[in-house]
């Protein structure tokens, strides 16, 4: 099921967080060979595949990491949030994002590269954020959240959940389009160019419903990233 982008869609009912959870894993796992299926018919990695230090590999293990903390947030939505609003998005980042996934860590498998490793943001070499992992508290990315906001995420119910939680994924979904762009202009890959591009036009998208649903909430989104 997908909302519709009024968000006015509840995501589905029944199962549980355990199951929802459970279900998720497997789909996550079903997507990483999928993605690596993908890249295949693609031919990714087929001949000069790209380097350990390339845009490609940097952006498919930082992209992933960046996703799954929004996957995160997303799934607590699903749990705690009772505006069906909010669900529905919730929803649709928690599926969008977990294919995403499945798809870099995929073609990270069939270059020979682990999921995780080498300088966080360093292929965004020219750009604001190059070595903004290795600067930053606790090593985030653009637009990531504290340990600290994610625990007042998870203390937090009813309206101000919401708020907090929109207010949270705008700045991610800020983030990661800065990445996005800049993967779509420098990357190697053409596939990893076209998703860059998709994540890019989904997330503002995103974010533009998600500051309209912070002004009908009377509150305001954090200062960008």
């Amino acid at each position: 099921m997908t909302a519709d982008r009024t968000g006015t869609t509840p995501a589905p009912a029944g199962g549980g967080p355990r199951l929802r959870t459970a279900l998720l894993a497997v789909i996550g796992v079903g997507l990483l060979l999928l993605g690596g299926g993908l890249a295949v018919a693609l031919g990714i990695g087929r001949d000069a595949q790209p380097a350990a230090d390339s845009v490609d590999v940097g952006f498919a293990r930082d992209m992933s990491a960046h996703h799954l903390q929004g996957v995160e947030m997303a799934n607590l939505a699903l749990e705690r949030s009772t505006d069906d609003a909010v669900r529905g998005l919730a929803f649709d980042i928690a599926e969008t994002q977990q294919n995403q996934v499945g798809r870099m860590q995929g073609w990270l498998s069939l270059w020979g590269y682990s999921i995780t490793g080498g300088e966080q943001m360093a292929w965004m070499s020219s750009g604001e954020h190059a070595g903004h992992g290795a600067d930053s508290p606790g090593g985030l990315m653009p637009g990531m959240a504290t340990d600290e906001e994610l625990a007042e995420l998870r203390s937090a119910s009813g309206k101000d959940f919401d708020v907090l939680f929109l207010q949270l994924m705008t700045r991610h979904h800020q983030g990661g389009s800065e990445m996005a762009a800049y993967a779509q202009t420098n990357a190697d890959e053409w596939a990893v160019r076209r998703l860059a591009t998709s994540i890019l036009e989904s997330q503002t998208g995103e974010t533009n419903l998600m500051v309209s649903m912070l002004a009908d909430r009377g509150a305001q989104p954090l200062p960008a990233p």
